[in-house]
């Protein structure tokens, strides 16, 4: 075990910029990673890449000495210097035997993840070991590890509450809006096309709505979001000329101050004394206080949603020990099963090595008595032969079983 490791670069240590350093476009990871085998004496690798990290898992038959990260480091970037490779490979984590295994296992339970509990990372890793396996870049040893890590990962999302209340502010939106129970048909603008609201316009047509327009400050960034879902784009110059009733808007750019303000509120109600829902994600606020203020408005705010994903939050924390013990059990679980295995391992060779004394003792050592039965006893023969066969290579796999069993109990 002492030959599997793992490194991770992530978004904390080296920041988002530095991350994409390590990125590795999808068909470009086999010819990368075959490489990175024969650069570094590898005989297996995984590589997963996320929105907010990079790690790459391996094993190497030499021991791990104090410059393997850096070498690692220079295979993605030859180009820079011994210094600077040193100092990224500081920025780094490194982890090698159950140690590696329980980081692999803590990042498939999302306790390493940006956000704690989000359940998508579990099918991340699972995606990248069976690329890994798919294309022959990993064998038998992390084949063992990312099962149990994945099963590992399952107990803890069925048997604990780390998943449950959303901290997402675009879910918690969205839930927002579904509590005001709007009909279908309800008109919706979209202002900004950033990851947040490319989350929300899915959930929106998802959820059977599809009135809806979408505004942003470069048009093409709103045609390309409109396009997936059939949806009409705008660009943001031309909100205060939206030439439709609306009923809804939900709002997340990147400006630093409002954009939609109290004389662009006012040309798009047109004079409508109705109350809308307002949905604002944006940090600095997209909607100005002059609008929710002088305006019949249902204002539901980045703060409002902020506050209850914290509270969620909090109690995704309160899980935590519950998490960790289960982490620990599948981690002293973990050590029998790779035991066994490789009792397995060098115990491979016995059935093979039984055929070949049934094949010597039948055509060699009684080659003449046999050959002297009829066909009756010849088939009894080797009904009795299979039969010890069989039970003489499950023997030795029977008793490496209890010896690891009996050596956990002392």
């Amino acid at each position: 075990m002492e030959k599997f490791g793992v490194i991770a670069f992530t978004h904390s240590s080296i920041g988002l910029e530095g991350l994409s350093n390590f990125h590795i476009e999808s068909e470009s990871v086999v010819e990368r990673m075959s490489a990175l085998k024969v650069y570094l004496g590898l005989t297996e690798v995984m590589y997963l890449s996320t929105c907010n990290r990079v790690e790459i898992a391996f094993v190497r038959d030499q021991d791990f000495d104090n410059e393997f990260t850096t070498r690692l480091i220079q295979f993605f970037h030859p180009d820079w210097t011994v210094e600077t490779s040193a100092e990224m490979a500081n920025k780094s984590k490194f982890w090698s035997g159950i140690n590696a295994v329980n980081h692999l296992i803590e990042v498939a339970c999302s306790l390493d993840s940006m956000v704690l509990g989000e359940r998508e990372i579990i099918t991340q890793v699972r995606n990248a070991f069976e690329f890994a396996r798919t294309n022959k870049l990993s064998g038998d040893t992390i084949r063992l590890i990312i099962r149990h890590t994945i099963e590992t990962a399952k107990k803890v999302y069925t048997e604990t509450f780390i998943s449950h209340k959303s901290v997402s502010v675009v879910s918690l939106a969205f839930k927002a809006f579904l509590e005001k129970n709007h009909p279908k048909d309800v008109a919706i603008i979209i202002v900004g096309s950033g990851v947040t609201n490319q989350k929300m316009v899915r959930f929106l047509v998802e959820g059977g709505y599809q009135n809806i327009s979408i505004y942003n400050r470069t048009l093409s960034s709103a045609e390309e979001l409109a396009q997936r879902f059939n949806l009409k784009a705008y660009p943001l110059s031309e909100l205060k000329n939206h030439n439709q009733s609306f009923d809804i808007l939900i709002s997340c750019t990147g400006a630093n101050s409002a954009v939609i303000d109290q004389p662009i509120y006012q040309e798009l109600l047109k004079g409508d004394t109705n109350q809308h829902t307002l949905i604002d994600m944006a940090i600095p606020q997209d909607i100005s206080n002059e609008v929710v203020e002088l305006n019949a408005t249902d204002y539901i705010s980045i703060e409002t949603l902020q506050v209850i994903a914290k509270g969620h939050l909090n109690a995704r924390r309160k899980e935590l020990l519950k998490v960790r013990q289960i982490i620990f059990n599948a981690l002293e679980e973990f050590k029998k099963r790779f035991e066994l295995r490789q009792m397995e391992i060098r115990l491979s060779h016995i059935p093979k090595k039984i055929k070949a004394i049934r094949s010597t003792a039948i055509n060699e050592v009684f080659s003449n008595e046999i050959e002297q039965l009829d066909s009756d006893s010849k088939a009894t023969l080797d009904r009795i032969l299979d039969y010890m066969e069989k039970k003489y290579v499950s023997v030795p796999m029977l008793m490496a079983k209890d010896l690891v069993m009996n050596e956990d109990k002392k």
